[in-house]
């Protein structure tokens, strides 16, 4: 597996409506949720794209010193569908050789730099073009997608987000099973949650 021929694409632009205040800079372990999930983006592939919206200043604090690169997204309040194409669109230029791309929320602090390795191996063993995590009995991300799917995704419109090409390209998937992918932090009780088992 060669890092560079893949790229991590991080959604980090909504507003945390539900939460009341910036889920990306929660601290968890001793970090944000968003350098977490950066820092182990790094570890797994040269060419990672934070995509930002709401938060964009505060969350570009949080990443300084990473070698990320950030992406501003100003449609962000149309939904996650266009940060996707943000990140996409953003990787094929300053990468547009990569083989693929993985797909990554802000919010899941479980995510390692293990779990993105694990689906780019299962990509390159399985011969399947979209590889999703697997957990709550549903598919979910972090997801890779085959460069062959770019487009796709940069068809997407308005709140949907990857799982729509899920259910298209159903003959086209492995998983990767990730029972901890079903924690992420929507609520001041999720959150609460979180930091209290630990």
């Amino acid at each position: 597996m060669i890092p560079n021929h893949y790229g991590i694409v991080i959604l980090a632009a909504g507003s945390s409506s539900r939460l009341g205040e910036p889920k990306q800079i929660l601290q968890y372990q001793g970090r944000s949720l968003i350098r977490h999930i950066t820092e182990a983006a790094l570890e797994a592939v040269t060419e990672v794209v934070v995509v930002t919206g709401a938060n964009a200043e505060l969350i570009g604090k949080e990443l300084e010193g990473l070698p990320c690169r950030l992406v501003f997204n100003p449609d962000w309040p149309e939904g996650m569908s266009a940060s996707i194409k943000a990140g996409i669109k953003a990787l094929q230029s300053h990468a547009p050789g990569v083989k693929g791309a993985i797909l990554a929320v802000s919010d899941q602090p479980f995510v390692t730099a293990a779990t993105f390795h694990a689906l780019l191996r299962i990509f390159e063993e399985a011969e399947t073009g979209i590889v999703a995590s697997e957990y709550g009995g549903s598919l979910g991300t972090p997801a890779f997608f085959a460069a062959s799917y770019f487009p796709s995704l940069l068809q997407l419109t308005g709140a949907e987000g990857a799982k729509k090409l899920f259910a298209r390209f159903a003959a086209d998937i492995s998983t990767h099973p990730f029972p901890q992918g079903s924690i992420d932090i929507d609520t001041q009780e999720d959150y609460q949650r979180l930091i209290s088992d630990r």
